[in-house]
């Protein structure tokens, strides 16, 4: 698969998602079902209510702090994208500008949530970007 298509869907399954539990919800909604209605007509209505439901399942999962839900989630969408754009090469344009429009400085995307547990002498190294660790 070609990096670029996968890299896009990975963004923009995140991006998705975490609008999905941010004021600007509507607007996601309507511009992704949108681009089904394009791409794929008869699959515009069946997304627009997975949309729905997935909307839902973030809220709870935000209000439970379930990481492992929101991760699913962004799994399951990824995935749609990621089908939907090796499916439809003609479509990687028209998500980016979706993308741009939604999430211009892409900060969505860009969110991490790291989680390490360590014990005894054990070490956890994180880093959302680059690390450099010199011990002696």
């Amino acid at each position: 698969m070609d990096p670029e298509v996968a890299s896009l869907a990975q963004s923009a399954g995140t991006t998705l998602v975490t609008l999905m539990a941010a004021d600007a919800w509507q607007h996601t909604r309507d511009g992704f079902t949108q681009l089904w209605r394009r791409v794929y007509p008869e699959r515009a209505e069946t997304v627009a209510a997975e949309l729905e439901t997935s909307r839902e399942d973030v809220l709870a999962a935000v209000v439970a702090q379930d990481q492992e839900a929101l991760d699913e989630l962004r799994l399951q969408w990824q995935g749609f994208l990621r089908r939907l754009l090796l499916a439809r090469p003609d479509a990687v344009g028209e998500l980016r500008r979706l993308l741009d429009e939604l999430d211009p400085d892409g900060s969505a995307a860009r969110q991490v949530t790291q989680h390490a547990t360590a014990s005894g002498q054990g070490r956890v190294y994180q880093a959302g970007r680059d690390q450099h660790i010199t011990e002696r």
